[in-house]
């Protein structure tokens, strides 16, 4: 066992990816432009890197939140040498700030964080009402590269997926559903792990962690209500809209056999997830949502995009007052969903515009215009010094103790995901499934060929859904390069 890092004076740029269809594209551009600047960059599934992350070298860890169940991860991280910088991932879409502090805040992780990357100025408003927020914290408005996939000038980037879907469905109306409380892919990440009518001896789920019973149980049944209004509506706008296909896109923490049960009794219904929303959006006549992301998504884009609202709950509705639901189109019942779908197709209306929504975007989402987000998280991390001098080491003891903790915690992980039955092992492989280096060279091309950049840079495997992305250091990569060639700029964060 040690802790020596070996290699150029650099940290590593550990970018680990939870839900690729939501992630990934976002989080390979980043790693473009860190690797352009000198990074080296560990990139890939969340779990497979956190069974990794003893060995890796020291380097800066890119979290996507900072809740209580990453305390002990956190801890480990920072004694193995390791920095941690966080954004918030669900920050454009949150409930009012006292919920929002008690399920997506600790204490104990965020004095574990260096840097706070906030996606635009109501996230920084918001985070420091926080009470327990560490003084000296920087929080910087950097905006998100999720935030980056929408602007015009990277929008080509989804051509191809664009043209292939509407080749495949012709006119659509999409369907996005946000329901994993209440109908996860495995039972222990919803709420509750158990049915509605078992919930008196049911265990809370991972959804449930920070809420008071009486709230997690008033909020379940709201959401039952929600989804059993999706259940009704989802066929009923097959009825009629007969031109159309409704296309059902489940969210990546969602079991998809609810809805497979509906798309069974018609043709016109298809339930699909794959890939990133985005495509899925650029490509449909129109969305459909119950205060989800992909509302804001949709205004950005400006594609048309309805709330639908027929249930409504003042104390769990806070994504009635949401920013996803203020960018769209609101019907309360089916009659209004009808009537505003069947003028956006009529082509009456567009996306909802106006002055007031647009101030609002701005205020939640910097770097829609100048540097990309991705751009100026970078900038943030060499004005910082990680790109020029690489992180001491922890004294022995401590990264023992650290070693010790993501060996066994990578043992015990490893087991739970193979247990019998609905396992972690096929909810990882649901939301991160194989890719190769291939397909991520492809992304890598057609960013670089949508940016006029990138043409240094390479991409390896590393482990099991993990690769490691670096610049051959300035220098142009021949199109005929040997495999030696490329593996030489790989081998000092790799020993």
């Amino acid at each position: 066992m040690t802790n020596t890092n070996v290699g150029d004076s650099v940290s590593t740029l550990i970018i680990p990816v939870e839900s690729q269809v939501r992630e990934l594209d976002a989080k390979i551009l980043l790693a473009c432009f860190a690797a352009e600047r000198g990074f080296p960059v560990l990139i890939g599934s969340r779990a497979f890197t956190h069974f990794q992350v003893a060995s890796i070298p020291r380097g800066v860890y890119l979290a996507k939140s900072m809740r209580s169940l990453s305390s002990s991860m956190f801890k480990a991280l920072r004694q193995l040498g390791h920095e941690i910088v966080a954004w918030e991932e669900e920050a454009l879409v949150h409930p009012p700030a006292d919920t929002y502090f008690t399920l997506r805040l600790s204490p104990q992780t965020i004095n574990k964080v260096s840097h706070v990357f906030a996606w635009g100025q109501e996230n920084v408003d918001l985070m420091q009402q926080y009470p327990d927020l560490p003084q000296n914290l920087p929080i910087h408005i950097t905006g998100n590269p999720r935030g980056d996939m929408l602007r015009p000038e990277l929008r080509p980037f989804f051509d191809p997926e664009v043209k292939k879907l509407r080749d495949r469905y012709g006119d659509f109306i999409l369907i996005n559903t946000n329901f994993s409380d209440v109908n996860p892919f495995i039972p222990s990440i919803g709420l509750f792990q158990g049915t509605k009518d078992s919930d008196k001896t049911a265990r809370r789920g991972q959804a449930g962690i920070g809420m008071s019973l009486e709230f997690a149980e008033g909020l379940r049944d709201h959401k039952l209500a929600i989804l059993e209004d999706f259940k009704q509506l989802i066929p009923a706008l097959e009825r009629a809209f007969p031109d159309m296909t409704i296309v059902v896109r489940p969210h990546p923490s969602e079991s998809n056999q609810i809805y497979q049960d509906l798309a069974a009794r018609s043709d016109r219904i298809v339930i699909n997830k794959e890939g990133n929303v985005i495509p899925w959006l650029l490509a449909a006549k129109a969305l459909v949502h119950n205060g989800c992301t992909t509302g804001l998504e949709a205004y950005v884009l400006g594609v048309p995009a309805v709330s639908y609202l027929a249930t409504l709950n003042k104390l769990y509705d806070y994504d009635f007052q949401g920013l996803p639901t203020k960018l769209s189109y609101q019907c309360f019942n089916f009659e209004e969903l009808r009537e505003i779908l069947n003028r956006i197709l009529a082509g009456e209306l567009g996306g909802a515009g106006g002055e007031e929504r647009q101030a609002l975007i701005d205020y939640y989402l910097a770097a829609q215009k100048g540097p990309l987000a991705c751009e100026r998280i970078i900038d943030v991390l060499e004005s910082s010094g990680y790109s020029k001098n690489r992180l001491p080491p922890s004294p022995l003891s401590t990264f023992a103790q650290g070693w010790l903790f993501v060996k066994i915690k990578a043992a015990l992980t490893n087991l739970y995901m193979r247990r019998p039955g609905p396992n972690r092992l096929a909810y990882h492989d649901h939301r991160f499934p194989e890719i190769s280096v291939a397909d991520l060279e492809q992304k890598i091309t057609r960013f670089g060929q949508l940016l006029n950049r990138f043409d240094t840079i390479k991409i390896e495997q590393h482990s099991k859904h993990l690769f490691m992305i670096c610049s051959q250091r300035g220098r142009k990569m021949p199109q005929t390069a040997t495999a030696a060639e490329v593996s030489e700029d790989f081998r000092a964060v790799k020993e």
